[in-house]
């Protein structure tokens, strides 16, 4: 288990998924934001991260999640 990991942006969340051999790339932010959402919580599911390592990685995907949807919105008007 990683208990020294700390995330403060996209790519750290991208690193750690590296180290597990996960790459995403979807083509569209948001859905790759997604997708790390899972694929992180699969990783809590399987004991291969502690709970202080996914909760880290969960709010930067849910910061980087709400700045996505705010841009799409913004977007659309």
């Amino acid at each position: 288990m990683d208990n020294m990991m700390s995330f403060r942006t996209l790519y750290d969340v991208q690193q750690l998924l590296k180290r597990y051999g996960t790459f995403i790339h979807l083509g569209k932010r948001l859905w790759d934001i997604e997708l790390m959402f899972i694929e992180v919580k699969r990783l809590y599911e399987d004991k291969m991260i502690d709970k202080k390592t996914f909760i880290s990685a969960q709010m930067v995907l849910k910061r980087e999640h709400r700045i996505e949807e705010k841009k799409e919105k913004d977007r659309s008007k």
